[in-house]
């Protein structure tokens, strides 16, 4: 990434069902991440913090197959009350992309886990790149948060900026027949805390 390349939108008001927030957009080559917050965000010492990684099928079509939606639902509600921000980014199913993550499904439907369906279609278990989300904690100078998160990379990634994380705030939502295997997956394999 390289920051110079960066576009900025100004910020924006965004009345939602959640509550009042701010929002800021970013584009990094060809995608746009978004960052929001809640109205007091700058003037909290230690803002939650949610890194949300796009996912079309759960965040807009409520999909039971992961627990997307309801972990994003969790953060905007979090957030809303307690002050902070959820960064929305987005790389879609890992950053396999959408044709790629539907095709994985179609693997899974056939018996394959979530990171076996990457490995078959020539993706790494987790495709993400964060350094997008590096330069937007520093755009809004976050110097000190609380993570919302379970998963231990995004947790590595945020120490490696120098960004302090003066606690983890898990990011537990209800279980289900069809995210039980899912679930599972991210806690075996991927070291999420759940």
């Amino acid at each position: 990434m390289n920051s110079e390349t960066i576009i900025q939108s100004k910020i924006a008001n965004l009345p939602s069902k959640y509550g009042k927030f701010k929002v800021k957009a970013y584009k990094d080559g060809c995608q746009e991440h978004l960052a929001i917050m809640s109205c007091d965000l700058f003037s909290l010492e230690q803002p939650l913090v949610r890194i949300h990684s796009e996912c079309l099928t759960g965040d807009s079509i409520g999909s039971l197959k992961c627990d997307c939606s309801n972990q994003l639902d969790l953060a905007l509600e979090l957030i809303s009350k307690e002050g902070g921000l959820v960064i929305y980014h987005r790389q879609e199913g890992r950053n396999i992309g959408l044709v790629n993550k539907i095709n994985a499904y179609n693997l899974q439907d056939n018996g394959y886990n979530t990171i076996e369906a990457n490995l078959k279609l020539g993706f790494k278990e987790d495709e993400r790149d964060y350094s997008i989300i590096e330069f937007i904690l520093k755009d809004l100078n976050l110097n000190e948060i609380k993570l919302i998160t379970n998963n231990p990379k995004k947790i590595d990634f945020v120490r490696s900026t120098g960004v302090k994380i003066a606690s983890i705030v898990p990011s537990i939502t209800k279980i289900n027949k069809y995210n039980k295997d899912y679930l599972q997956t991210k806690k075996e394999y991927m070291g999420h805390i759940l």
